[in-house]
């Protein structure tokens, strides 16, 4: 080959790489989860950090979420998903690009809250001054608490943080997403500190780049589907004329239901995606009205 000659262009597109962390720990098995119902499947080796993935053009690795947007804001790690309360007490400046609200056990944002044992004389946040206080969240605990007035001892916790109070410490600020581990550890939350949840979060640089931009932004789009078809259902049946438009009436839709005539004279195929929680009301009420032939199925993506 000559010596100026261009570059192959399998060769220019195997340099195309994005530097993905996910995150370790409590989240790293809703995320892969959520990363399959994508379309981006990945093994992991208990031995590993680093992800055998089905797209060449990812290089993924498992880093914990409290650490990961000091990588990414570094340029060590293109992009990657952490929650918004690790950004705010790294002060990470980093580029936002999509907001993926779920958690270990469910879709909704967690809370970091003030906990003090149930028969604590502790009763407010102002009864905090001059007590001392265990957390993960350090910076933000010490923002909490000036924004009110209070100056409090906040030491970080290396973990068990439930159990330090109230021989180690006076109150703790852990993180909850249903608060039954604090109940079962005797705790009695005194106020939510910052409510936070996943996102997915780039590299400012990187974020310039044309290639690595879409890269993130595909990335973005479709987990985002995939999150909003996890409450969601498909829904098809088939209905006589005379009793369509009782039937589309009680349909729920993105936008409108997709009606469709059928072979033969006055039958229609009715299709459309519902949440998945009214579904149980829903369906009898539609046989009631004269729909036949319902199917409720499963969805991986909803692409708004």
């Amino acid at each position: 080959m000559a010596r100026n000659a261009p570059k192959p262009a399998a060769a220019e597109q195997a340099a195309k790489v994005l530097r993905l962390g996910l995150p370790a720990g409590s989240l790293q098995e809703a995320t892969l989860d959520l990363f399959a119902k994508a379309g981006w499947s990945f093994a992991v080796d208990r031995r590993s950090y680093y992800p055998r993935g089905d797209d060449p053009e990812l290089e993924p690795i498992l880093i914990r979420a409290q650490e990961m947007s000091r990588y990414v804001e570094q340029g060590a790690l293109d992009a990657g998903l952490t929650g918004q309360d690790w950004i705010l007490e790294n002060a990470s400046r980093v580029q936002v690009v999509a907001d993926l609200v779920y958690a270990k056990q469910r879709r909704a944002p967690v809370r970091w809250v003030i906990a003090v044992p149930e028969d604590s004389p502790i009763k407010a946040v102002s009864d905090l001054q001059g007590k001392r206080i265990a957390t993960e969240l350090v910076e933000g605990t010490r923002r909490f608490l000036a924004a009110r007035g209070v100056k409090a001892e906040v030491e970080f916790s290396w973990g068990a943080t439930e159990v330090k109070a109230p021989r180690l410490v006076d109150a703790i600020v852990d993180i909850t997403e249903t608060g039954s581990s604090l109940r079962a550890n005797k705790l009695r939350i005194l106020e939510t500190v910052v409510e936070s949840h996943t996102q997915l979060i780039a590299n400012r640089s990187a974020w310039q780049d044309g290639w690595k931009r879409a890269k993130i932004s595909s990335l973005a789009l479709m987990l985002q589907g995939a999150l909003l078809a996890k409450e969601k259902v498909g829904l098809k049946l088939n209905v006589q004329q005379q009793d369509l438009e009782r039937v589309v009436k009680l349909l729920p839709a993105l936008k409108q239901p997709t009606v469709s005539p059928l072979a033969g004279s006055g039958w229609f195929a009715v299709e459309t995606i519902i949440d998945e929680s009214v579904a149980r009301e829903l369906i009898p009420g539609l046989k009631a009205a004269g729909a036949q032939g319902i199917i409720e199925y499963p969805l991986n993506k909803v692409i708004p």
